[in-house]
């Protein structure tokens, strides 16, 4: 079986081809838009595994939360590939992808929102690239995102980096930090066994997870509420 696998949720865009638990990987290159090179990418993982998307079991891509304009590409692209097809999609988020690639068995992923606010979701693991949410996927100031009251977790992503003050509190709560952001290998480990059960959705159907309700805000109100511009 053939996974293919597209996340472009933040700065670091990649996309990976799955086939029997094996996976290959490809990062697009730094300082151009993953719209200009994620397919190209995409058109040589497969032009070196000698298949075409018709031989593919289904398109991976992450769905978010993460950059706006990044989820609409992973989005766009994994449908223009499956409709071609007449492939399921499998959307994975963010979130997950990082606790599933963190070697841990309890995360709060935490990925930089911007706009001076954090992404986070807490996950457990309940078996081999199976994860768990426990509660829901938020969107908090970086003082108000819920910790773990129990021991045991590893605080997982890029937020701690982005905000100091988020940083001290998971030192305070004695949380270990380990700086990571989504892959696509990952998304594809977490969606292979997903396609094994006909978990795939319809193209139509996918649409990026995008948690704000509000989307974009100005370069004074990002400013204005400690954000970058």
């Amino acid at each position: 079986m053939w996974i293919l696998s597209l996340e472009t949720s933040t700065d670091l865009g990649s996309c990976a081809l799955w086939h029997d638990g094996q996976v290959v990987e490809r990062i697009c290159p730094a300082g151009r838009p993953h719209s200009e090179t994620l397919l190209p990418l995409v058109r040589e993982l497969l032009a070196e595994a000698g298949i075409g998307v018709a031989g593919l079991a289904g398109i991976a891509f992450g769905v978010g939360p993460g950059a706006f304009t990044g989820l609409r590409v992973a989005c766009g692209a994994a449908q223009g590939l499956a409709v071609a097809a007449d492939l399921p999609l499998l959307p994975v988020t963010s979130l997950e992808t990082l606790a599933a690639a963190s070697g841990a068995g309890r995360v709060l992923a935490l990925l930089d929102a911007r706009m001076g606010e954090v992404y986070a979701g807490r996950y457990r693991r309940t078996g081999d690239d199976e994860w768990r949410l426990d509660g829901e996927i938020r969107v908090a100031a970086p003082a108000d995102v819920e910790l773990p009251l129990d021991e045991g977790w590893l605080a997982c992503g890029n937020a701690p980096a982005a905000y100091p003050a988020l940083a001290a509190r998971l030192e305070a709560a004695g949380l270990a930090v380990q700086p990571a952001l989504p892959m696509a290998a990952t998304v594809a480990r977490l969606a292979a066994p997903r396609a094994a059960r006909g978990e795939g959705i319809d193209p139509a159907l996918a649409a990026p997870l995008y948690v704000r309700d509000k989307v974009a805000k100005t370069v004074a109100e990002r400013l204005s509420e400690g954000g970058r511009a």
